[in-house]
């Protein structure tokens, strides 16, 4: 289940007529984690997704998700001009924004194969596209790499991802591993709800980062499996019974609506 925003904190209009409640928290909640990804610098100009597969008492069990509008920056993401489709892309809304087949093909294929992956996110910041770059990928050396240790899937490059056939092999690559790297493309993240997906790509970002800021200074020191092992053990922001990374993300939201809460609507 998707949890909703904290409702002390949130504030905002009611839901549209005929829209169902937990629809309209999920829609809130997807928009303001686009504005957070702004807020942190994760754009590619109109480009890449954030999406949220609707619960079931939205669905009445179909499997149905949210992305952002083809054409918007992730800054100008509002609840109610996210688009709501179904695995084939279809609109379900009557929205009057085009969605991008890169989109759904990914999205859509992980949705379907990963009954865990209520939420998927995907980046190509500056750092995880370096990383998807280098042989060998995420290196087992820093702080953050530790935490992800046996979380970490790979998919290879395959030309712009908008063919469904490449679908089933990047679920087959990525079953079981949340934090992934798409070689020579970016950064992606599943999880069972949007604030635990986001610490893990969070967690994922800040690995790459750290390994690209290293290795300009010369070969890194490798974390033992031992350490390794421990950390991702104790990294409590990924576990349900720690809150999966919801006080993470509240806080960065209350941050956007610091700046500009028109997300809400």
């Amino acid at each position: 289940m998707n949890a909703p925003l904290s409702p002390q904190r949130l504030q905002a209009p009611a839901p549209p007529t005929g829209m169902h409640p937990d629809e309209w928290a999920q829609r809130q909640q997807l928009a303001a984690c686009y504005r957070v990804f702004a807020l942190l610098g994760w754009t590619e100009m109109i480009y890449n997704h954030i999406t949220l597969r609707l619960s079931d008492s939205v669905s009445g069990g179909e499997k149905q998700f949210l992305i952002n509008p083809f054409g918007l920056h992730y800054s100008e993401v509002t609840a109610s001009n996210l688009v709501k489709i179904d695995l084939q892309g279809r609109v379900l809304d009557g929205s009057r924004y085009p969605v991008n087949p890169a989109g759904f093909v990914v999205h859509g294929a992980i949705h379907e194969g990963l009954p865990e992956a209520h939420c998927v996110m995907h980046t190509h910041t500056t750092a995880g596209v370096a990383v998807a770059c280098v042989q060998g990928g995420l290196q087992q050396s820093n702080f953050y790499s530790a935490q992800l240790h046996n979380m970490v899937g790979y998919h290879d490059f395959e030309g712009i991802t908008v063919h469904a056939e490449e679908g089933p092999r990047l679920v087959n690559n990525i079953r079981g591993k949340p934090a992934v790297i798409l070689r020579n493309h970016g950064l992606l993240a599943y999880g069972q709800t949007l604030p635990q997906t986001f610490a893990i790509l969070w967690t994922l970002q800040r690995a790459c980062e750290i390994q690209l800021a290293t290795l300009s200074m010369g070969p890194a020191i490798p974390v033992t499996e031992e350490a390794a092992i421990k950390s991702s053990r104790d990294a409590l922001q990924f576990s349900p019974t720690h809150g999966a990374g919801q006080d993470v993300f509240d806080a960065l939201v209350r941050q956007v609506e610091r700046l500009d809460s028109s997300y809400q609507h």
